[in-house]
């Protein structure tokens, strides 16, 4: 009866673990911005699933690895959509560089994207 049960609970949880993915972003912004501009980085997410149970709980903008923004998302408080966009506005006085990373509450993170902003 163990090993009924046991095979039971692996045929219904594999198929669930295949569904589950990570938080992936992806960065879109200028290559380059003139000193003083102002420089829009909008951030792609993509989270297959997003429910009270699983969801992306978190996003973060880092600069020259400092973190300047991180949104966060609940249960109560759920992103809008499976796949959303973020939008950070800021001046830059000299090159930067953004880091970005997205976290799913079960599943964690595909990683963290970078990109080099030159300011001239």
């Amino acid at each position: 009866m163990k090993k009924l049960f046991l095979l039971l609970a692996v045929i219904i949880i594999m198929p669930l673990s295949l569904l589950a993915n990570k938080t992936s972003v992806k960065i879109v912004a200028p290559d380059s911005a003139a000193i003083g501009e102002t420089i829009k980085i909008t951030i792609d997410v993509k989270h297959k699933g997003n429910s009270s149970r699983h969801f992306t709980d978190w996003v973060f903008i880092k600069i020259n690895g400092e973190e300047v923004k991180r949104w966060e998302f609940t249960r109560s408080n759920l992103p809008d959509d499976q796949e959303f966009q973020l939008v950070y506005e800021f001046e830059a006085e000299s090159t930067v560089e953004i880091e970005i990373k997205g976290n799913c509450n079960l599943h964690g993170s595909t990683g963290s994207v970078k990109k080099k902003i030159v300011v001239n």
